[in-house]
């Protein structure tokens, strides 16, 4: 089944892809929880004519995203979290905490849109992506220390 993406879905595509899936997903997940269209001539048309229009947008939503990327450059952010003997944290770190750290920096960025490489599960030096447009994604240096 060929489909048109109205916005973001992870691991599938962004919007205004066309994609294709297998039958049951389309039909009983992306068109009624309306993340999605049939890719028909008529769509195709409205589509295209819909991304040439924000292309100049687009632009400049990926010259910010590209700023963001550039203001958080290598910069190592500290985590504190609740640390055992061994090292182990209690808890979890989220992207939540990683979101608040960026923003102490001066950063704004979603939390949706942080994912880590590897779950921290102990203090010590991890990385996150931040997947700040299509076209630009960036590497979150972090360290976990004891509070």
């Amino acid at each position: 089944m060929e489909i048109i993406l109205k916005d973001d879905v992870k691991g599938l595509g962004y919007k205004n892809d066309t994609v294709t899936v297998k039958s049951g997903y389309g039909r009983n997940y992306l068109l009624p929880q309306g993340l999605a269209i049939l890719a028909d001539k008529t769509n195709k048309k409205i589509t295209a004519e819909n991304v040439r229009q924000a292309a100049h947008k687009a632009d400049k939503i990926q010259g910010d995203a590209q700023a963001i990327a550039d203001q958080i450059g290598d910069t190592v952010l500290e985590i504190p979290a609740k640390v055992g003997e061994s090292g182990k944290i209690f808890g979890r770190v989220t992207t939540l905490q990683l979101a608040d750290a960026l923003k102490a920096k001066g950063v704004d960025v979603d939390r949706k849109r942080l994912s880590f490489d590897q779950e921290p599960s102990a203090a010590g030096d991890y990385t996150a992506t931040a997947n700040l447009h299509k076209e630009v994604k960036h590497t979150v240096k972090f360290r976990v220390v004891a509070e």
